[in-house]
């Protein structure tokens, strides 16, 4: 019997292995918190300061993908931050000022819901980067990771900018940096793109539908998170 002991045989096999033993792990911490049959919610989260511009399009896009993979046990709702009171600042224990209002306070049930199995989070990019509304919202999250609530959740990320290569990818990356930091299972966009996660371009009118390249990733992701939130339920 022949044996490949070729680096790349090597890699294989050990990556086959690894991946078998990943996805069977994964599947059995995903097992307590949504037993078959039960409703599986997919959230997502726009920190676009501009409210139901081309971040928040992006993302319907994106929930109606994930809607799809199961219409009867999936629901699906878009949180748009625009116009949101949220600071940052509350993450390093610091109080605001009397009178100031906290609008994430009135997000913290959503996210903790036992049903949320999926939370996408999209962003313009900004100087290369997610948004000043995005960063907070995100470091806001703390209030999550002392107990670990959003464990196991799936993650996913989105970006739209103003040129075709405007930092997207950049943004995904910072955005994703804080979903690892909850224990989330992250993904991004699945097949055919498989990429980091969905980037798409704003042409400067506001209007991402001429961007079919970028919407196929939208889909993509959306899909993909469905996907691996109903796999960890046990579907």
């Amino acid at each position: 019997m022949e044996t490949d002991l070729s680096r790349r045989g090597f890699l294989g096999a050990a990556g086959a292995v690894a991946a078998a033993g990943a996805v069977a792990g994964a599947s059995a911490a995903g097992a307590e918190a949504a037993p078959q049959g039960k409703k599986i919610k997919i959230l997502a989260v726009s920190g676009s300061p501009r409210k139901g511009k081309t971040t928040a399009a992006a993302l319907a896009v994106c929930l109606e993908a994930a809607k799809a993979v199961d219409p009867e046990r999936i629901e699906t709702e878009l949180i748009d931050l625009a116009g949101l009171n949220i600071n940052g600042l509350v993450a390093a224990g610091i109080e605001l000022p009397p009178g100031h209002k906290d609008d994430f306070l009135a997000l913290e049930p959503k996210l903790s819901d036992p049903a949320v199995r999926g939370i996408i989070v999209g962003s313009p990019v900004y100087f290369g980067d997610m948004t000043s509304l995005c960063k907070a919202f995100l470091e806001r999250l703390m209030v999550f990771k002392k107990t670990l609530a959003l464990s196991n959740r799936v993650g996913g990320a989105l970006a739209v900018a103003g040129a075709r290569n405007g930092g997207q990818e950049n943004t995904l990356r910072s955005i994703q940096a804080a979903l690892f930091a909850q224990e989330m299972v992250v993904v991004g966009d699945g097949r055919p793109t498989c990429h980091c996660g969905a980037t798409l371009w704003n042409n400067a009118k506001d209007d991402i539908a001429q961007d079919a390249a970028g919407i196929a990733t939208a889909k993509n992701l959306g899909r993909r998170v469905a996907e691996v939130a109903r796999m960890l339920a046990r579907a």
